[in-house]
């Protein structure tokens, strides 16, 4: 699977029960206007050449006019003129909550692992990541969020139950698949719920 194919990443996440944000692909600012109908979007630019979008500055959020969009749409196609081939995304805002990583990886030594940690800008600023071998069940996903530094952050702030839920839905994903790599970053979740926004699977 190539980096840049996110829509097959949203189907393989499908089929193991995981649910992602609503996105679309847009080739124009009128196509992303014409998704900004039921409120603000995101938009960001998928390439197998940026793997650090937010870092890239190659996603803009909360867009809710149309000028807005068509100036995000300009900007973001400028920046995207050097890691062709891409496109434009656009996605529905997520409603917010605790943004965290929930990744995987075959290791030579343990094969498939599972990882957890807070996500966003903070994976690399912070490192409270948690790694376990999988498979799991939802006593070890417990026990995952538990040992987190910001373990009683993410749990006051969200649905234990589903969030361990989660992690062993991606951890029989890992175990059937033969993925070298799944990073989904952010998971924005809540306690009525989360939002996969963003996906990247390296085969």
């Amino acid at each position: 699977m190539e980096l840049s194919d996110y829509f097959s990443g949203e189907k393989l996440l499908e089929k193991y029960g995981i649910s992602s944000i609503g996105s679309w692909y847009a080739d124009s600012a009128d196509e992303a206007i014409s998704k900004a109908k039921k409120g603000p979007i995101v938009m960001k630019v998928i390439s197998g050449k940026a793997l650090h979008k937010s870092k890239s500055g190659l996603v803009m959020l909360n867009l809710r006019t149309d000028d807005e969009i068509r100036s995000a749409f300009r900007k973001l196609s400028e920046k995207a003129k050097a890691l062709k081939p891409y496109r434009v995304i656009v996605q529905r805002m997520s409603k917010g909550g605790i943004e965290l990583i929930i990744g995987g990886k075959t290791d030579p030594q343990f094969g498939k692992v599972i990882l957890l940690g807070l996500g966003g800008i903070y994976v690399e600023a912070l490192k409270d990541v948690v790694i376990r071998v999988c498979p799991i069940n939802a006593q070890d996903a417990e026990k995952m969020i538990g040992s987190l530094k910001s373990g009683g952050v993410i749990s006051s702030g969200s649905d234990p139950k589903l969030l361990a839920g989660l992690l062993v839905k991606v951890s029989k994903l890992l175990q059937s698949t033969d993925l070298k790599e799944l990073d989904l970053n952010p998971v924005i979740i809540r306690k009525d719920g989360y939002d996969i926004a963003d996906i990247r699977i390296l085969k």
